[in-house]
């Protein structure tokens, strides 16, 4: 009797949908928010040599500014859980849909420094809402088998954002004569690169309309009947619903809205799963990957590149990372989080020691000396590679499965959270380390890929091929 009644459940788990390419447009449709946060995150890679120069500031000063619009991250990520359960998921995703619009017009139209800090902040906390909502609404609609594979979608659209990102900037400044501060369409250019983000944001509004509430949200408030028929959406119709359903609503029933005294607990303040969900995004960000999307224009020009050239570059390491994501996307399901977390690990830390390496070099005529600077080259894409193929996707999908259903919301929103005050330490202390020196920061993002090693491997636990009722 035990075995006949599990029966339904185990093959729900593992049935494909009838219909995969619909839940792959729901996916894809959903990530649209990741890719604009790769692309608002990215895009001031661009505008930041224009922007010091135009309001005249320090390294210190340039920094904030550039660093600011992760304080509305971390805001955005702390409470989008919340909104999203009060709301639903379609509705966060309108809001930092309407957001990203707004800090568009706002960025490209700045009256001064303040004005354009505020944007960005408005743009980060869209930003914070978009790095919650997107993997959390994604792991709740997909169907188990696929569910690896489907939450890879938030980092691949955030690294296309940041690829496309960095080839509109490029194309952009070629367009006004290698001069950031060159005239187009009546704005300096730095301007129109901050501008574009109108074009997805606005298409991100659109498709919000087109994609159906998460399942679990409409059990929530009482709309059985609805996520039974999205349920047959995106998980077929081979098992039995209504099981599935019951499921569904019986670890629910065990559980409240999440919040932030849910997380509570243990001998360090938050109960210790918390603490793992915190650590993957704090190593996350204190491997340095971001400096390679806010800064790399600048970082190579300091070490004498051609400013055109370093915006190539940029875009170079884009599209590297787009390849280690595609590769990520299709090992997380196959060899497991866990694994490729440290295989992407040790291969950060070949890459970030070799850039250490080379920027210990005194410059030539105001450039790294040739084999230097091809190692310095060479080596940040093998990070950024080693990155994307690792760290860049399963921490995202880790933090859409890995908490138990009571505490997921609120959970997800401090790790979040946590990446983003991690992200604005990094981004905001770049600058000035750089001018102390530039092979001990990378020294000091290698100690830390280096510690994630140990890491992952005594308190990272395995989801791979769990359904989101098991985790606790």
């Amino acid at each position: 009797m035990t075995s006949t009644a599990q029966a339904p459940q185990s093959g729900s788990r593992s049935a494909h949908p009838e219909h995969l390419g619909h839940v792959i447009f729901i996916a894809a449709a959903a990530a649209m928010g990741g890719f604009l946060f790769g692309y608002d995150s990215s895009v001031i890679n661009g505008a930041v040599e224009a922007i010091r120069s135009r309001y005249d500031i320090g390294s210190a000063a340039l920094a904030q500014v550039i660093a600011i619009a992760l304080i509305g991250c971390a805001i955005g990520a702390a409470t989008a859980g919340r909104i999203a359960d009060r709301i639903g998921r379609i509705r966060c995703m309108q809001i930092a849909a309407v957001l990203f619009t707004i800090s568009a017009v706002g960025s490209a139209l700045p009256f001064a420094l303040w004005d354009l800090a505020f944007w960005r902040i408005v743009g980060g906390f869209a930003i914070g809402m978009a790095s919650v909502i997107g993997p959390a609404y994604i792991a709740e609609v997909a169907p188990p088998a696929y569910r690896g594979r489907l939450g890879s979608f938030q980092q691949a659209a955030i690294v296309v954002g940041i690829a496309i990102s960095q080839l509109v900037n490029w194309g952009l400044l070629n367009a006004a004569g290698g001069n950031q501060r060159g005239h187009l369409m009546g704005l300096e250019a730095w301007q129109v690169m901050l501008g574009v983000m109108v074009v997805p944001a606005v298409l991100y509004g659109l498709l919000s309309f087109a994609i159906p509430e998460s399942p679990r949200f409409l059990l929530s408030v009482g709309k059985r009947e609805r996520a039974k028929e999205i349920l047959a959406e995106v998980e077929g119709t081979g098992g039995d619903l209504d099981e599935r359903v019951a499921e569904i609503e019986h670890a629910m029933k065990s559980e409240h809205k999440s919040t932030f005294k849910d997380l509570l607990g243990g001998s360090f303040f938050f109960k210790p799963i918390v603490w793992v969900g915190i650590g993957l995004s704090v190593f996350q960000q204190f491997v340095g990957i971001n400096v390679a999307f806010y800064y790399s224009s600048t970082l190579w020009q300091s070490v004498g590149v051609d400013p055109t050239d370093s915006f190539f570059y940029s875009f170079t390491t884009s599209i590297i990372n787009i390849i280690g994501t595609v590769i990520a996307m299709i090992f997380v399901d196959r060899i497991g989080r866990k694994p490729l977390a440290l295989i992407g690990s040790v291969g950060m830390v070949v890459g970030l020691a070799l850039e250490a390496w080379a920027f210990s070099h005194h410059l030539v005529d105001g450039k790294l000396p040739s084999t230097q600077g091809w190692t310095a080259l060479i080596a940040a894409h093998i990070f950024v590679l080693f990155f994307a193929l690792s760290w860049g996707v399963v921490v995202w999908v880790f933090l859409g499965e890995m908490f138990p259903n009571k505490i997921r919301a609120a959970a997800l929103g401090v790790a979040a959270s946590a990446q983003w005050i991690a992200n604005w330490a990094i981004t905001a202390s770049f600058p000035s380390l750089a001018d102390w020196n530039l092979s001990g920061t990378y020294i000091i993002y290698t100690v830390f890929a280096a510690l994630s090693i140990p890491f992952v491997l005594k308190f990272v636990k395995e989801t791979k091929g769990k359904a989101l009722e098991e985790m606790g």
